[in-house]
């Protein structure tokens, strides 16, 4: 006789898992559709647009990349490609897309944790010290997020250069191997999650410290901050969790522009490269990698919810199971 809790489990990853496909899958299809109604020929994009190739060669090169063949074939041909992870060649360095994926994807990985991370606990401190009973702290820590989001990534950037870099001469202008060249980069990209996590958490934490619980924790004489840190912060951090979760799937986008004010590698500056190029392989492989990072992301942060609120454990049998 099956357990009715590892059944509801089985069925939440198997509804799980075709959400994922068809999040790849969408992602995959808007990528090919939105690629190829570019105008321009593909064929100028790969021999360049200064050589002088013929129309025989050039007809060549349509056949060897399957150019010539209707787009239905085409889109059939590339998800057969993509369902056994092949992500076909280059258009201009003539390599294997996963290669350059895989060369580039770490320096990417790092700096997007490390954001992350740096975003989670700075947006956590700021909630725990402004969510108390004075106003002041508050309003100067909102208008200071409102400042920070309203701030243009690339201008950031160029601020922190400005000062850090070229004026007080304390980190690197651009990466040189080491770990502080990493720091004005993260600033950068964490502090805009981090203006938007603090808000949502500090409205989560006030609508906490007022429910029984946290007069309770009061009346058995534990002290404010505890209060604060201790219990009501950890009601306030699901919909933080799931706004980190979002934001850490979309840093890709920001790190396009971080990447390239900083002179970093990864897949930001290939991805720009690319789309420039109109190398559709590496710009088809990049949304298709870009999505399935979206999904492990979501998938983490579920996980996560469970762990931060024990009560999710009933509702999906993980404890049970």
């Amino acid at each position: 006789m099956k357990h009715p809790h590892a059944s509801a489990v089985v069925r939440a990853v198997a509804a799980r898992a075709g959400a994922a496909v068809l999040v790849v899958w969408g992602a995959a299809t808007c990528a090919f559709l939105a690629l190829h109604l570019i105008p321009g020929d593909p064929v100028a994009a790969i021999v360049g647009s200064h050589a002088l190739v013929g129309a025989e060669q050039r007809e060549e090169i349509r056949h060897h990349y399957g150019l010539d063949r209707s787009p239905l074939i085409q889109y059939g041909a590339y998800l057969r490609r993509l369902a056994t992870g092949e992500l076909g060649d280059s258009y201009q360095v003539q390599q294997p897309v996963s290669s350059l994926l895989a060369g580039q994807i770490g320096p990417t990985a790092q700096l997007a944790l490390w954001s992350s991370l740096v975003a989670v606990v700075l947006a956590a401190t700021v909630t725990v010290l402004t969510s108390g009973r004075s106003r002041w702290p508050r309003r100067v820590s909102s208008a200071v997020e409102l400042l920070v989001v309203s701030t243009p990534s690339f201008w950031l950037g160029i601020m922190l250069l400005t000062v850090f870099s070229f004026r007080l001469e304390w980190l690197p202008v651009s990466d040189s191997g080491d770990a502080r060249s990493l720091v004005l980069p993260v600033i950068t990209l964490a502090l805009p999650i981090a203006a938007v996590l603090t808000q949502v958490m500090r409205e989560g934490l006030l609508g906490a410290l007022e429910q029984p619980f946290s007069l309770t924790a009061r009346s058995r004489g534990l002290a404010e901050h505890t209060v604060r840190s201790r219990h009501a912060l950890r009601h306030a951090a699901l919909p933080a969790l799931t706004l980190t979760g979002w934001s850490t799937g979309t840093l890709l986008g920001g790190a396009v522009v971080v990447e390239n004010v900083f002179a970093r590698p990864g897949l930001g500056r290939i991805t720009l490269q690319a789309v420039s190029d109109r190398d559709l392989p590496v710009v088809q492989g990049v949304v298709a990698l870009s999505a399935v990072v979206f999904v492990l992301v979501g998938a983490v942060v579920e996980l996560l919810y469970v762990v931060v609120d024990p009560r999710l454990r009933r509702g999906t049998g993980v404890a049970a199971a």
